[in-house]
């Protein structure tokens, strides 16, 4: 049975910071409210990626959350996932899907109106739409985007759209408001002093806006 796609994706991180591991960032989110585990680590050995995909995974397993993995098919697979978010350079959804069959959430990063409408007709569950604000984890970030490109995009696309990049509490509700479905962040939490309660700052915004009808 397919995962629902939450509202609330935490991006697990040992680049930007090295206090703790992933499954250590894993654990205080959930801990915070967090509905959503992704699982994000661009460099390192297979081996490497693996071990620390699979504590991760340990750890959204008793908790029965949703487990996605940044960009690795491969990686997913072997640690039994819930899914994979993929960029636009990764493997293509067609082939995602054959690997992790029907039930994968894939979901896609899209930086503007006709790539989102592309994922969505190539059989993907969400788009990861941005960057929405400033971030701090991308060495050559594209320009931020602001609200109104997230407003086009909900009302042409059916499938569910994550804002991501930039993400703070307080910009939660308007992105409800302008029809995000959700939110992934990685700096707010995993920088933060307590990660637990970045979390639940989140969770808090997200309790204070009814989406938009």
């Amino acid at each position: 049975m397919q995962q629902s796609i939450g509202k609330l994706h935490v991006l697990t991180d040992f680049y930007f910071q090295q206090r703790y591991t992933h499954a250590e960032l894993a654990s205080m989110a959930i801990d915070g409210g967090a509905d959503v585990i992704q699982f994000r680590q661009k460099v390192g050995l297979i081996r490497d990626l693996l071990f620390a995909a699979e504590a991760v995974a340990a750890v959204c397993a008793r908790a029965n959350i949703c487990l996605l993995i940044n960009d690795r098919v491969d990686v997913a697979l072997a640690v039994g996932a819930d899914g994979v978010h993929l960029g636009q350079m990764d493997m293509p959804i067609k082939y995602a899907r054959e690997v992790l069959g029907p039930d994968a959430l894939i979901g896609i990063t899209a930086s503007s109106l006709s790539l989102a409408l592309q994922a969505e007709q190539a059989g993907a569950d969400y788009i990861g739409f941005g960057p929405i604000f400033k971030t701090r984890s991308k060495d050559n970030p594209l320009p931020e985007k602001g609200l109104e490109p997230v407003l086009e995009v909900c009302n042409l696309v059916q499938i569910p759209v994550i804002a991501i990049a930039g993400i703070t509490p307080g910009r939660v509700p308007d992105l409800i408001r302008v029809g995000a479905h959700g939110v992934a962040v990685m700096s707010a939490v995993s920088l933060d002093d307590d990660p637990r309660k970045a979390t639940e700052q989140f969770v808090k915004a997200f309790e204070s806006v009814s989406p938009r009808v």
